[in-house]
């Protein structure tokens, strides 16, 4: 598919005063900087404070999703074990296999009681992620067990109730601590939350016992009582992350099964309320089209090209979502890779991690994050605040383009053991444009009339293989 280039950004929409929607459907040049289309799959938002936050998203690139709860004690597939629907990912523990779901919901019910992570170092998190050039991060409130990663004044079930062993320690309202870190060390804090809720009697009504999907386990039209309680339930526990837990930037709400018109919970009116508390919020109502989706969010996948609407690609840096013991990691040239092909697309990357049951990291975490941060170090400025330039992506080759011109080629390693190659040919649109290019990190190269770049034996053999690396091009103009 060739996709249409779009025009807009932050700049433009405060010397023209033009509306989003209109200056949303301006099909503009090629090369031209930023890129927002109206589509089926993404609506622009209408508030211009939320339009200029999500533009400074797409300048960050790079994030963090934090996954984690009771459930990391068991190295599970998080809540998901508790529906009555067996899938090869949601195995419940060989223990309790044989039970029936009724009895494995009351024992997985229990886990709080031992939930002490007493090595939970918020700090220490944040300082590894602004080292690998993490621009934002994701706080877990709750995933959709309903389980409480503060302190909410709704429930009982959280870890700050006295039968949680981690209630009297200090840390023990996560989402405080870890917001407060992450801001502490200028990352954006952002909150993930499940507005699906399986403890919760009015989601979930004991009756009629665990669900057998992600959705209520009953027709919210014949029982309206309950599901407004859900409702003003949900809508209380948003206000008390919005106004008791500083700056939040983006509010990621997972559960898509909660929509219209057999789940509402008025998210138009909710997202006003949250805005109310934080202005200029995004929402990310994920996998619900519509005004209340402020980006889009494939799961665990790289679209296969460039996307003219704001988006992120959202994947574990394992093969789990949270913690799970012995974990498969991908390794830093990957790590990187994704990283580059999704800028190149359009795209931001976020990447899913969890600790373990003491509230610490795979050491395999910091090692990756270490080796992205390296990179960054040297290559960062082919990422952040860049966008998407045709022809985009070129055999081994992705482009970017700064707001002031600049255009990059980053030249993507076949594998974790390949050299930086002898030689790369630009497109020819670009090598006719080019007045000097420079591999950032080592040096000048020398581009001729056909756009071929020679790499000097000097820089190969300097450069560290298996990555990827940025060659920054000066055009003319």
């Amino acid at each position: 598919m060739d996709p249409i280039r779009i025009a807009t950004f932050a700049g433009i929409l405060m010397a023209t005063n033009i509306t989003t929607s209109a200056l949303a459907a301006q099909p503009a040049d090629d090369g031209v900087y930023g890129a927002l289309q109206a589509s089926k799959e993404w609506t622009p938002p209408s508030d211009p404070a939320v339009l200029q936050k999500l533009m400074k998203w797409q300048d960050q690139k790079l994030g963090i999703l934090i996954h984690w709860g009771t459930y990391s004690q068991w190295g599970i597939v998080e809540s998901w074990s508790l529906v009555t629907t067996r899938y090869s990912w949601n195995n419940r523990p060989k223990q309790y296999a044989s039970l029936d779901d009724s009895s494995y919901r009351k024992i997985y019910e229990q886990l709080p009681t031992t939930f002490n992570p007493t090595r939970f170092d918020a700090d220490k998190w944040a300082t590894a992620f602004h080292d690998a050039g993490v621009k934002y991060v994701f706080s877990m409130t709750k995933h959709h067990d309903g389980f409480c990663m503060w302190d909410t004044k709704q429930t009982d079930y959280k870890i700050t109730a006295d039968n949680c062993p981690f209630h009297s320690d200090p840390r023990a309202d996560t989402v405080k601590v870890m917001s407060d870190a992450f801001r502490k060390h200028g990352l954006s804090s952002g909150l993930y939350f499940s507005k699906a809720d399986w403890h919760s009697p009015y989601y979930w009504l004991p009756e009629l016992g665990p669900g057998s999907g992600q959705g209520p386990n009953y027709d919210t039209t014949q029982h309206p009582e309950e599901w407004k309680k859900f409702k003003d339930y949900t809508w209380k526990q948003i206000a008390e992350l919005m106004q008791g837990y500083g700056r939040q930037d983006i509010l990621w709400l997972d559960g898509g099964a909660v929509r219209p018109p057999d789940a509402d919970i008025d998210m138009n009116g909710m997202a006003a309320m949250a805005r109310k508390y934080q202005p200029g919020l995004i929402v990310v109502d994920r996998t619900v089209s519509g005004v209340n989706e402020n980006y889009v969010t494939p799961e665990g996948q790289i679209p296969d090209h460039y996307l003219p609407y704001p988006w992120e690609t959202c994947m574990t840096m394992g093969t789990s979502w949270p913690w799970k013991p012995n974990d498969n990691f991908k390794s830093v040239g990957t790590l990187v890779r994704n990283l580059c092909r999704i800028v190149a697309r359009g795209g931001n990357y976020l990447i899913g991690i969890g600790p373990d049951s003491h509230g610490e990291f795979d050491p395999n975490v910091y090692d990756r994050l270490k080796g992205i941060g390296s990179w960054l170090k040297i290559n960062g400025e082919a990422i952040y605040s860049t966008r998407p330039v045709h022809p985009y992506e070129q055999a081994n080759c992705v482009f970017t383009r700064k707001k002031d011109g600049t255009v990059f080629a980053i030249v993507l390693a076949a594998d974790d053991s390949a050299p930086l190659p002898e030689s790369i040919v630009l497109p020819a649109d670009l090598a006719s444009r080019v007045s000097r290019a420079k591999l950032l990190g080592y040096g000048r190269l020398n581009v001729d009339s056909s756009g071929s770049i020679a790499i000097p034996d000097a820089m190969r053999a300097k450069s560290f293989g298996g990555q990827a690396w940025a060659i920054r091009l000066s055009l003319r103009k």
